[in-house]
């Protein structure tokens, strides 16, 4: 059991790029199969499913790279966590925050869902940042 259940699929994404495999599977939960959503939806990742076993369903992220087969580089540079268990951060809709000059995402959760920072401001609502992601 972890403390801190985002922050683990985060290293566990972060990892499986760093080795270069094609996917990697995470414990399922409803905010964590959200954040893979709003990951493949933004293009960062492949393909999210669902992968039921016997004592815990998995969600099984495939991974997206680019470049020839030498030269493969992650389409996600970094992925980090912004809002922890001992702290958590909250942001205004007008200081929720822009990720690389617009380049990255940042994930919130809000009163209306989980989504991206940009669809926060369009929803006119702030929340809790999860993480950014460029």
């Amino acid at each position: 059991m972890t403390n801190d259940p985002i922050a683990d699929m985060l290293t566990r994404i972060r990892n499986a790029l760093m080795v270069g495999t094609a996917s990697v599977e995470i414990p399922t939960s409803k905010i964590k199969l959200e954040i893979a959503r709003i990951l493949k939806e933004e293009g960062y990742v492949e393909d999210v499913q669902i992968v039921e076993a016997k004592p815990v369903d998995f969600i099984s992220i495939k991974l997206k790279y680019h470049g020839s087969r030498r030269e493969r580089r992650p389409v996600i540079t970094n992925i980090e966590r912004i809002s922890k268990p001992g702290r958590r951060i909250y942001r205004g809709r007008k200081d929720l925050p822009r990720v690389m000059s617009g380049i990255g995402i940042a994930i919130v959760t809000t009163p209306k869902g989980v989504m991206t920072a940009q669809q926060a401001r369009r929803e006119h609502t702030g929340g809790e940042v999860l993480c950014y992601v460029w």
